[in-house]
């Protein structure tokens, strides 16, 4: 466990008012996130790409000055493309698609100051009312592993209802 154990008792807005007021680290905070992500997920399936790294290298690099600055973040791994990482939409035939820049949502995502660590699950081009892409499998609700977390968000769902991040990107559309 982390050395932040505080991590559950605050949302989005809470932690990086932590991070900003210098009550705790932004290592410290994305070091819970990762703490839980290694301890829930995989028995949940909602996390389908460990960016850790890319998480702690944003974090020395200097996070923008925004209003979520340091802040844990997962975004889902459709119409949220980073530069470098892979994009599928939860599609076995987009597996290999590696987009060469960040999508706006991510920029802006990134402005605003949060530690985006991992990309969540979702179903194949979002087109489903459950999340369970033939690519990574199914995503499990941590409630009940018998239900599903719903929808094309289901990954994020997932992982704020476990607790590993207060707050993940999800879409509708």
């Amino acid at each position: 466990m982390s050395a932040f154990q505080d991590y559950e008792d605050y949302d989005l807005v809470g932690l990086a008012d932590l991070v900003r007021r210098k009550e705790v680290r932004a290592e410290d905070v994305l070091e819970a996130a990762i703490t839980r992500a290694a301890a829930r997920n995989p028995a949940l399936n909602a996390i389908v790409m460990e960016l850790y790294d890319f998480g702690r290298q944003a974090i020395a690099d200097g996070l923008p000055d925004g209003p979520l600055t340091g802040a844990p973040y997962l975004i889902k791994d459709l119409g949220a493309a980073m530069a470098g990482i892979p994009t599928t939409g939860g599609s076995v035939f987009m597996a290999d698609v590696v987009p060469g820049e960040d999508s706006e949502t991510v920029k802006r995502l990134k402005a605003a100051g949060l530690a985006i660590f991992g990309k969540t699950n979702t179903c194949e081009f979002g087109m489903s009312i459950t999340c369970e892409p033939q690519l990574y499998g199914p995503t499990k609700n941590p409630w009940d592993a018998a239900l599903t977390p719903g929808g094309s968000s289901g990954g994020a769902a997932s992982a704020v209802a476990a607790r590993i991040v207060p707050a993940a990107h999800a879409s509708d559309g």
